[in-house]
């Protein structure tokens, strides 16, 4: 319980319960109604799945910047695919959008790997480079609900009929669960903290460290996909400039979670916290009368204050690591 309480993750989601508390205190609707109850759990959903793939990326010690291009390009693809294949199933509109996001990823990571270049660096040039590939494409363009197959917007706006939980949400915490178990219980999830926590100790040890920061782009890039095919169900209506933002607010996100941005360190648990109280931010801040200004400023508050409290708590656990080896 103590181990609970003292967690990152545990702090978070304290933070994101006082926030609610207090918006509900403003404005009870914000909670206490059919809408306000949906829009809690809807809202993060979408960032939430960009988080857990970005958490993978910053735990092997790198930054991916263009999951943001990614969701708006999959989320138009699909679009495309639907309008021009009314009838297509939902199921196969999430294959098809998971395997363009994955091969986006696989072009991130296979860049990484053998310019041996960091992978902020490059995902800022295939950030402007996907988005470039999207306007061209999409022009003037813009899918309509209507042009959508009725399945899969039925997933963006249904929710389960008992606990009204919508769907949306529901795949989300699905994957967060599958992820958090994968880098917590198998070999080659906790291969992914050894690469971020000190990648030469790591290859020497016979890691292969190039082919688990490879999957770790291209599960970022499957997220995105995933995340694009959740936003043409959410939102109905795609244009260019779909996904425009998203990768700062995942990093974010992921950072505020307690991922290192040194890498080596956090869950994707706390990633997905973090969304959430992004995400709820952005919603809570208007009611409680503050102005757009101050809302990117406190992204930019916690965002800083994250990293600040990992490099703070990195050197009280290296000296105190140091003082156990060496004893006065």
């Amino acid at each position: 319980m103590m181990r609970l309480v003292r967690s990152r993750e545990f702090s978070i989601f304290l933070a994101f319960a006082i926030l609610v508390i207090a918006t509900c205190c403003v404005n009870p609707k914000f909670v206490f109604s059919s809408d306000g109850w949906r829009d809690l759990w809807i809202t993060p959903s979408i960032l939430l799945v960009l988080a857990i793939g970005e958490a993978f990326v910053i735990i092997t010690k790198s930054v991916d910047l263009s999951v943001g291009s990614i969701l708006g390009l999959t989320a138009f693809a699909i679009g495309m695919l639907n309008a021009s294949h009314p009838q297509i199933s939902p199921a196969v509109t999430f294959v098809v959008g998971i395997a363009i996001g994955a091969l986006f990823g696989l072009v991130n990571g296979g860049l990484v790997a053998a310019a041996k270049v960091p992978g902020m660096v490059i995902t800022l040039g295939t950030m402007y480079a996907f988005r470039g590939i999207d306007v061209v494409w999409a022009g003037s363009r813009r899918i309509n609900a209507s042009e959508l197959n009725p399945g899969l917007l039925n997933l963006g706006t249904a929710s389960l009929p008992l606990v009204r939980i919508p769907y949306i949400t529901v795949i989300a915490v699905v994957v967060l669960l599958a992820a958090a178990w994968y880098l917590r219980n198998t070999r080659s999830g906790r291969e992914f903290y050894a690469i971020g926590s000190a990648p030469e100790a790591a290859e020497l040890y016979g890691l292969k460290t190039r082919r688990r920061m490879l999957v770790s782009f291209i599960v970022s890039g499957a997220c995105a996909g995933l995340a694009g095919v959740l936003f043409a169900a959410r939102y109905g209506t795609i244009a260019s400039n779909a996904g425009t933002g998203y990768e700062l607010q995942a990093v974010g996100a992921a950072v505020i979670g307690g991922v290192a941005i040194t890498g080596g360190s956090g869950t994707v648990i706390g990633a997905a916290l973090g969304a959430l109280l992004l995400a709820t931010i952005s919603r809570a801040l208007p009611i409680l009368g503050i102005q757009d200004f101050w809302q990117r400023a406190v992204l930019g508050i916690l965002i800083l204050g994250a990293i600040i409290l990992d490099r703070v708590l990195a050197n009280r656990n290296l000296k105190r690591f140091t003082a156990e080896r060496i004893p006065s």
